[in-house]
């Protein structure tokens, strides 16, 4: 029984190590060939965005709409993949089947 209360503590110590890596992990994505930036940590959370003044003028503002969309979505994209080869670590500990 100790043994298991071991392997479930050093497990809750590396996920905990996990999160706080996936917080301090930063993910950049462009869209609208750089004019569009945006930077969301390992946790899905928006840092910062940045738009060129040439996307602020209203003839160019489903650009932008379309822009903000790729750009999110490839960052969102990003981070997961990131989470999800840093919990791959901690569910080979698990030994649960598909993980």
């Amino acid at each position: 029984m100790l043994d298991k209360a071991k392997k479930l503590w050093d497990l809750q110590k590396k996920a905990r190590a996990v999160q706080k890596e996936l917080k301090e992990t930063e993910v950049e994505a462009k869209a609208q060939n750089g004019a569009i930036t945006v930077v969301f940590n390992g946790e899905q959370h928006i840092l910062s965005v940045e738009i060129a003044e040439i996307m602020l003028d209203p003839q160019k503002k489903r650009d932008l709409e379309k822009g903000l969309e790729q750009a999110i979505a490839e960052a969102i994209s990003r981070v997961q993949a990131i989470a999800a080869e840093k919990m791959k670590s901690i569910a080979g500990d698990l030994n649960i089947p598909g993980l």
